[in-house]
C-alpha cells in the first residue's frame, strides 16, 4: 500500500489538454512482470480473427483475447467478443490496479504482439457500451513499445510514451473522445508484448 501511494505522488498527467493519462512505470516489479508474462502466454486463450476496414475484412496484425464478468460482450470493428472467465493472474493484476485507481473493471480486452511487425491503428476506446469518459486500465508485459497519442481535433499536437514491461497506464477524463492512440510497428523489435486494457462495460 506505502508503494502505491509514493507512485501515485509522482505520477504527472501525459496529455497537455482535453484529457488525462497517467504513467506508473514500475507498477509491478521485474519479477512480477517475468512471472506474468510467461503465464499470460500459456494461459489465456489466444485467437487472432478479422475486422472490418472500409468494408473490407482484414486480420489483425496481432492475437486477442476478451475476459470479464458473465454476460459482458464487447462489439468493435465488426466483431462481437464473448467473455472467457477471470483467470487468477488477470484477477491479480485487476485487484492492483483497482486498488490505485479507485475503479471497478468488469472485463479486459488483452492484445498480443508477438513482435515489433505486430501493431494496432489509430483509434479512440469510446464505444457507447463503456459510457461517458471511460476509465481505462492498460498494463503490459514483455518487450517495451511505444504507445502515440495524437488529438482527435487538433492532429498536430501529439505525444509518445514507452510502456515498459510492468507499466501502468491509467487514462480518464476525456481522453478516449479527445484522443487518438497507437501502437505502431517497430520492426527492430524481435519480442512479444502482452497489454491488458481493463474496461468498464455498463
Amino acid at each position: 500500500m506505502i508503494y502505491n501511494i509514493l507512485i501515485v505522488a509522482i505520477s504527472q498527467n501525459i496529455l497537455p489538454i482535453d484529457g488525462e493519462a497517467y504513467l506508473f512505470p514500475e507498477f509491478f516489479s521485474k519479477e512480477e512482470s517475468e512471472q506474468l508474462w510467461e503465464a499470460l502466454q500459456k494461459n489465456i486463450h489466444w485467437k487472432q480473427e478479422p475486422v472490418v476496414i472500409m468494408s473490407k475484412k482484414v486480420m489483425q496484425p496481432r492475437l486477442t483475447a476478451w475476459y470479464g464478468d458473465e454476460g459482458k460482450s464487447y462489439r468493435y470493428t465488426g466483431i462481437t467478443m464473448h467473455p472467457h472467465p477471470w483467470t487468477k493472474e488477470l484477477l491479480l493484476i485487476k485487484e492492483r490496479i483497482e486498488e490505485l485507481s479507485g475503479q471497478v473493471f468488469n472485463t479486459a480486452l488483452l492484445n498480443c504482439y508477438r513482435n515489433g511487425n505486430d501493431s494496432i491503428g489509430w483509434h479512440r476506446d469510446n464505444e457507447k457500451s463503456l459510457g461517458i469518459n471511460p476509465v481505462i486500465g492498460s498494463v503490459s508485459f514483455g518487450a517495451a513499445r511505444y504507445f502515440h497519442f495524437r488529438h482527435y481535433q487538433q492532429k498536430h499536437i501529439k505525444e509518445k510514451i514507452l510502456l515498459t514491461p510492468g507499466s501502468f497506464l491509467l487514462m480518464k477524463g476525456e481522453t478516449q473522445h479527445k484522443w487518438f492512440h497507437s501502437i505502431q510497428k517497430e520492426p527492430h523489435i524481435t519480442g512479444g508484448r502482452i497489454n491488458i486494457t481493463f474496461r468498464t462495460i455498463i
